[in-house]
């Protein structure tokens, strides 16, 4: 996080998006009473235009018509930005093949739980990567993965090895560092990687050593790609859909961390740079 962080002056709101009711408007696209998902960062109030940001991400989404079983707090999780980075990123760059071995790094995440479960729907084998054995446990016992490797305590090319003996096909990336080196090794011909995020370096103070991952990438033709979300905004409202379907049809389950109060987001925010979540990270305010 220190690279985002970096960004920010001094008295600087921090990042954050948020689930917010509409108190008053003077947009006409906007009422009272609505609730719009935003990138406005952590305030209990916020002022928005509702115009477009920089990035080109709309400054507030109204939140479509949730069933009332389900909390709008999955706009900000698997009916929102997380949900999305799973689908798009799993079926457009990694593009997986029923009968595939598929493998998730920081997969008892809001993003890697999710790409798990589509991996399973669309036929995989799938291989979930997480910090401890409560997490794994949920992974294999309710979500669905067919096995879990702990990397604390796994010895990781074992594992793989074991659970995966005819290669991987398919690699959504949320991790880098060592262990992507480690599974690259372990990739078949032609196989593909969705590189979402670098969460084992997000908090080092100097740029971490690259390890050398040419050889495999090159000796088995393998296509790694890097993305961010935003690429697919002319089609947001195809994987919330889709995502809102199967967690109707029970093929998608999600689990939400909540913290609450305002005064606790700071620890909310550590505890999960620290991996005490499971699935996404809420704040209840």
């Amino acid at each position: 996080m220190r690279a985002h962080a970096s960004k920010l002056q001094p008295g600087s709101t921090f990042l954050g998006s948020q689930v917010a009711r509409i108190i008053e408007s003077k947009n006409p696209k906007y009422s009272p009473g609505q609730y719009v998902v935003g990138e406005f960062g952590w305030r209990t109030h916020t002022v928005s235009t509702g115009e477009r940001l920089p990035n080109g991400f709309p400054g507030a989404w109204i939140i479509p018509d949730f069933p009332k079983d389900l909390p709008l707090s999955l706009a900000l999780g698997i009916l929102g930005m997380p949900g999305n980075t799973a689908y798009f990123g799993l079926l457009e760059i990694c593009q997986p093949k029923p009968g595939e071995t598929l493998i998730v790094t920081g997969a008892a995440g809001a993003v890697g739980s999710v790409v798990g479960q589509i991996g399973k729907i669309k036929g995989c084998h799938v291989i979930g990567v997480a910090g401890s054995e409560e997490k794994g446990k949920w992974l294999v016992d309710e979500l669905g993965f067919d096995h879990f490797i702990n990397y604390k305590t796994d010895d990781i090319t074992k594992k793989i090895k074991e659970y995966a003996p005819n290669g991987i096909d398919c690699y959504f990336d949320n991790v880098g560092g060592e262990i992507t080196s480690m599974i690259l090794c372990h990739m078949n011909h032609f196989g593909r990687i969705a590189v979402c995020g670098g969460i084992s370096g997000y908090n080092e103070k100097d740029i971490p050593k690259v390890t050398m991952i040419q050889y495999p990438v090159v000796i088995n033709e393998l296509k790694m790609e890097g993305f961010i979300v935003h690429r697919w905004l002319d089609r947001w409202f195809e994987g919330i859909e889709q995502n809102m379907k199967w967690i109707q049809e029970g093929k998608l389950k999600y689990r939400e961390t909540v913290t609450e109060g305002f005064e606790n987001m700071f620890k909310a925010f550590t505890d999960m740079l620290r991996g005490g979540n499971t699935g996404k990270a809420i704040v209840k305010l």
